[in-house]
């Protein structure tokens, strides 16, 4: 069992969170077990009404209603009514008709009810036409196939839309309890959602399902012309984003909200001056790499980030790949609590390893990072672990009690103008320290060692680049004779990393600056923490060892 053992204060505090919630979940997971077993068997008995009532509609609509007509063919499905049962919810059961929660369906889930109605009215047509000595109306199965889907999904598009009026209806009582409804009616934010895709049909409905947050939607723009004029859950698209200073006046827009996730930087920040000067406020759901470990919800709408202006175009991951080198591995990760480190771990959690070592100096950082691992991810098994990666007997240690499959080597000094002055410090953690990582790989044969680089390793001018240029010499010299694969993936300027320019710019623009640029017409590289990571364990998964993979850092960005 975990336990921080501070003081005996802390360490009771620490037992009862950890234990309490399983005293009272186990009640609360029994009662959830079986309601969905109530559901589930309440499906099945629908099913079968479905079925009844599906082929008896068709005989009398067969014979216009004729009970003598529709009688003898009635005695032919009464006689193998068993057996059209025990076909229909068996296919029903292949399909997973009755292990899918019907209250989130989609359009896949329809089409896996057609498609699951299809294969057992084909069925039915052998059993009762092929099996018949004077044959059995084709007609009757055609239109009961018809008549059963669209029962069988009725009864569950009812489920979908019970839960929402059931989220609405919960929604409006707690308003109206809080003494809160008619003056959220009356103060009601008017919304205007950019982009009438996926995400934003998925912000509309979660608005609408929280009316507590007292906004109403006005409709979408959305620059795709074969979508202009329609209707999309429920709100029709006005126009492209062109027009939105017209559409701000005309209806009284006062919020923003640009629901395109994977839309690079330019087309965010087109959006953006768009809405300049017309006094709302502009918000956003997080881009594509920050939505990989969550879903979307109404808590998750913020406003406009740096990092939102400057993201590029979603990188298509191979996860099959990833998955083969992450899941069920044992994971080391190195400087995890600096910001690499720690969206390493969260990534690479996300894979599902069988442990994920989280090694660093600072001990608030990893305590920080493994709080958040355990409550994101329950079911991981970490280990935080306080070691010094210049200390080769405790980094000798660590590898033999815990024979890490992958290692992600972050931790690194990396200020230039701090390494300059302390050159010592930059060759003892860059390179000694790599060195004792690397070498502690190659002893206790980890499967892949990925070394985290810089651009500033290229023909290096200052002490910094020189000691991770040397330390991208080390991991080369050691692929050509371990059966470790080593490689080392370089990239530039990060957003959000601890040392970053942009969190300086955003300092000297708050004291009215200046801003220390070298010249104005300066441009950066940038790219996002989520963005450097996922391409750092996509090129893990590509290495055979030895490569210096190099990141594109996308399109130059103006500094003023």
């Amino acid at each position: 069992m975990w336990r921080i053992t501070v003081s005996h204060t802390g360490h009771i505090v620490v037992s009862l969170n950890r234990q309490l919630p399983d005293k009272i979940r186990q009640p609360v997971e029994a009662k959830r077990r079986v309601g969905y077993k109530i559901k589930k068997y309440g499906l099945v008995l629908g099913d079968v009404a479905c079925m009844l009532i599906s082929f008896a509609l068709a005989l009398l609509l067969r014979f216009e209603f004729s009970m003598s007509r529709a009688l003898p063919y009635s005695h032919t499905v009464i006689g193998r009514l068993p057996g059209l049962l025990i076909i229909r919810l068996f296919i029903y059961y292949i399909f997973g008709l009755y292990s899918r929660l019907w209250q989130f369906a989609s359009v896949r889930e329809a089409l896996v009810i057609a498609l699951a109605g299809t294969v057992a009215s084909v069925l039915d047509y052998l059993l009762l036409h092929t099996l018949q000595p004077t044959g059995f109306p084709r007609s009757i199965i055609f239109m009961a196939w018809s008549l059963n889907i669209f029962l069988t999904g009725g009864i569950r598009l009812f489920m979908r839309v019970r839960r929402e009026w059931a989220n609405y209806v919960t929604a409006a009582n707690q308003m109206a309890r809080a003494g809160l409804e008619q003056a959220a009616s009356a103060k009601a934010r008017k919304i205007l959602i950019v982009g009438a895709g996926e995400a934003g049909v998925i912000v509309a409905r979660e608005l609408r399902s929280h009316p507590e947050v007292g906004q109403e939607i006005v409709g979408f723009v959305d620059d795709d012309q074969s979508k202009q004029g329609y209707i999309v859950a429920g709100y029709r698209v006005l126009g492209t984003t062109e027009s939105i200073p017209d559409l701000v006046a005309s209806h009284g827009v006062e919020e923003i909200i640009i629901a395109m996730p994977s839309v690079p930087g330019t087309v965010v920040r087109q959006v953006v001056r768009s809405c300049d000067g017309l006094g709302v406020k502009v918000l956003t759901i997080p881009g594509v790499y920050e939505l990989l470990n969550g879903k979307l919800d109404v808590s998750r709408i913020r406003a406009i980030e740096i990092q939102d202006l400057l993201r590029r175009e979603e990188v298509k991951a191979d996860l099959e790949e990833i998955g083969r080198y992450l899941s069920g591995k044992t994971v080391l990760v190195t400087g995890a609590g600096g910001s690499i480190g720690t969206e390493l771990s969260r990534q690479v959690a996300a894979f599902n390893p069988k442990s994920l070592i989280l090694l660093g100096h600072g001990e608030n950082d990893i305590f920080e990072v493994n709080i958040e691992l355990h409550e994101t991810f329950s079911e991981i098994h970490t280990v935080p672990v306080i070691a010094d990666i210049r200390n080769s007997e405790r980094i000798d240690w660590v590898f033999s009690s815990y024979k890490p499959d992958v290692v992600f080597h972050a931790a690194a000094h990396k200020h230039v103008p701090l390494m300059e002055s302390n050159p010592e410090e930059a060759i003892h953690n860059n390179v000694f320290g790599t060195w004792n990582v690397a070498s502690a790989a190659d002893r206790y044969g980890a499967e892949r060692f990925v070394l985290i680089s810089t651009d500033k390793a290229v023909n290096p001018m200052s002490v910094m680049g020189c000691s991770k240029r040397a330390a991208e010499l080390l991991i080369q010299a050691l692929a050509k004779r371990s059966k470790t694969k080593f490689m080392a993936v370089r990239f530039g300027n990060v957003l959000g990393s601890r040392g970053s320019v942009i969190p300086l710019f955003k300092r000297q623009i708050k004291r009215g600056g200046p801003i220390t640029v070298t010249h104005p017409d300066m441009v950066r590289y940038f790219m996002t923490i989520p963005e450097a990571v996922q391409l750092v364990i996509q090129a893990a998964a590509m290495g055979k060892g030895g490569e210096v993979f190099i990141l594109d850092m996308g399109e130059p960005v103006r500094i003023v």
